[in-house]
């Protein structure tokens, strides 16, 4: 298990059980459950806040509806990386349940849970657990440096949210 500190208020935690096929994301911010979810489903936003500092996004499709489908692109200086999936739970300021495929690894598809818990006090934790397709899977994405990316997304919605 990882701790990251990433904010006054705030802390990252990263899980990744030994020998199990998930990595579980914990991480409060200061602001509501509607407003954070709203950041996850709204193209506009979510394309400012996912991923690292030095990755720019581009949706290609985005239908953030139970059913639906989702696809971006993510560049930097170094190319650009193709990421696609399936809404198949979207419950409104509360949960999405959604597939992750990088298309560098087509055959490789997870399965995220993200669960929001309203805090009081305007505050929101967000859970999300990952579920990938074998643990050499999953050990590979931790060993990619998911985690600063994590923190660097999660760092600039945090600045998102606190525009309102």
């Amino acid at each position: 298990m990882t701790t990251t500190d990433t904010a006054d208020y705030s802390t990252l935690k990263l899980d990744v059980p030994e020998g199990v096929q998930t990595v579980t994301i914990t991480r409060d911010f200061a602001a509501g459950p509607d407003k954070v979810f709203r950041a996850h489903i709204d193209p506009e936003l979510f394309v400012k806040w996912c991923g690292p500092d030095t990755i720019t996004n581009t949706i290609r499709e985005w239908n953030p509806t139970t059913g639906g489908n989702w696809s971006y692109v993510a560049s930097d200086e170094n190319g650009e990386y193709g990421f696609f999936g399936s809404f198949h739970e979207v419950r409104e300021k509360e949960r999405i349940v959604q597939t992750f495929t990088f298309e560098g690894f087509p055959d490789a598809v997870n399965l995220e849970i993200l669960t929001l818990t309203a805090l009081g006090d305007g505050r929101t934790r967000l859970t999300s657990t990952s579920v990938f397709d074998s643990l050499e899977s999953r050990d590979g994405m931790v060993a990619s440096g998911m985690e600063h990316g994590i923190v660097e997304g999660y760092n600039k919605l945090d600045r998102l949210l606190a525009d309102g």
